[in-house]
């Protein structure tokens, strides 16, 4: 084997690993939210494994055609996880809820397809201004954080605190943040990796190890896992309105691609990402998978390897998607404690709070244009905070809408961006 390609191979595996970190825990959380069976959740892993695989190498060859990570996006991650508190809190039925949300990612794929053939692309960079960006990120940052310290303490089901599993959660939560920050080369690169294993390893020795359920077929090519396919209009509508903000993921990555690399990225590859992103996003669906968009954090890993030859990429996600076809795998991977995920990703989505704030830099406020800011960031955290009883006297889909702080958030944020000319002021 010459150094070029020794080179690829170990570079390929870096990109396997990234694959891993940044996955593993989503199918298994979601997995959890809806109550499925050990097996189920071994199949679910399997089925998330094989689609991002799948969803990167798709890109490589026929979306943007660059090394990108197309994984589990964190909006979508944060939105069906809202869905599943808010709804059940306001006693809709699990697998009612699993079922819309299916129905809707078909529909939503189908749109984003559509979409991105048209070039909407353009129409999205005028209305997705940087504070709005901002105002997502930030509101997204808190809903997962909140999510993920529940999780940590025992509690993500509405239990009692926990503190045995709460002490561990926090040591290895302090683990991961001592490695990002202070740690060098490798061990910052790969800090999410390192405390998912020590994680996993500690939570064993204290608790025992999780039995392992190997999949059957059937279970990893189950459809519908989440709940048999229902049309629940507003459920559907909620979901289409999540997809269309989260294809912005699209435009941030493609934007911070052409700087590392060097060169524009050309029309035609934002359409065809779009057109990928669609497809995976309609298979999410039915597969019972988070849905998808580049991963900006892609970036991040590049600048740190200086790797950003397409080879390696396309390796590591040949490998990720062979991982998930391997039932005994998928089923040692799915008993990863979700304490233990919770606690790394809880420091690692801390990243996000940076790029909310990153999309405002150089934005000069005053007793006027703080509102752009302040009145859809505190309405967005306030709406989270409402118990679900105190809509139900709204219609389904304002329910949905409306007790959704990131909607919520997000929509304010728009209006006002985009009705208000704050230029005028920003010198008062």
């Amino acid at each position: 084997m010459t150094r070029a390609h020794s080179v690829v191979v170990l570079a390929g595996l870096q990109w396997l690993g990234f694959l891993f970190a940044n996955t593993v825990v989503i199918p298994l959380s979601v997995g959890a939210a809806f109550h499925l069976s050990g097996e189920a959740l071994a199949g679910s892993v399997a089925r998330a494994f094989i689609l991002t695989g799948a969803a990167c190498l798709l890109q490589a060859f026929a979306g943007h055609r660059l090394p990108l990570m197309e994984g589990q996006s964190g909006i979508w991650w944060g939105a069906i996880l809202s869905f599943i508190a808010t709804l059940t809190e306001s006693h809709v039925a699990l697998p009612l809820v699993g079922g819309a949300i299916a129905v809707g990612l078909v529909v939503t794929g189908i749109v984003i397809s559509v979409l991105g053939l048209l070039g909407v692309h353009r129409f999205l960079n005028r209305i997705f201004s940087p504070m709005v960006m901002a105002v997502l990120l930030l509101l997204l940052t808190v809903q997962l954080i909140d999510v993920f310290f529940r999780g940590m303490f025992g509690m993500a089901g509405g239990g009692v605190l926990d503190l045995k599993l709460g002490a561990l959660s926090v040591a290895v939560a302090i683990l991961v943040g001592v490695l990002t920050v202070a740690g060098r080369g490798g061990l910052s690169n790969f800090s999410i990796l390192i405390g998912l294993v020590v994680g996993w390893l500690l939570y064993a020795l204290v608790f025992g190890a999780e039995p392992v359920h190997t999949p059957s077929f059937a279970a990893m090519g189950q459809m519908f896992a989440w709940g048999p396919a229902r049309w629940q209009p507003s459920i559907v509508g909620a979901v289409l309105l999540i997809g269309l903000i989260n294809i912005t993921n699209t435009i941030a990555s493609l934007r911070a691609a052409e700087a590392l690399l060097g060169h524009p990225v050309a029309d035609a590859q934002y359409r065809r990402s779009f057109v990928v992103t669609g497809l995976v996003t309609a298979l999410a669906g039915p597969l019972s998978v988070v849905p998808y968009a580049p991963y900006t954090s892609s970036i991040g890993f590049l600048r740190t390897t200086r790797i950003v030859d397409r080879a390696p990429f396309v390796l590591g996600a040949a490998l990720f998607t062979a991982a998930g076809l391997v039932p005994a795998l998928a089923g040692f991977f799915a008993t990863l404690p979700v304490a233990m995920g919770d606690a790394v990703l809880c420091i690692a989505y801390l990243q996000l709070f940076g790029s909310g704030l990153q999309a405002i830099e150089g934005v000069t406020f005053n007793f006027r244009t703080i509102f752009r800011l302040a009145l859809p960031l505190c309405i967005g955290l306030a709406v989270q905070d409402l118990p679900p009883s105190a809509l139900m006297s709204l219609p389904g889909f304002a329910q949905v809408i409306l007790g959704n702080g990131l909607l919520v958030g997000i929509l304010l944020a728009l209006i006002l961006e985009n009705s208000v000319r704050w230029s005028q002021w920003e010198t008062d």
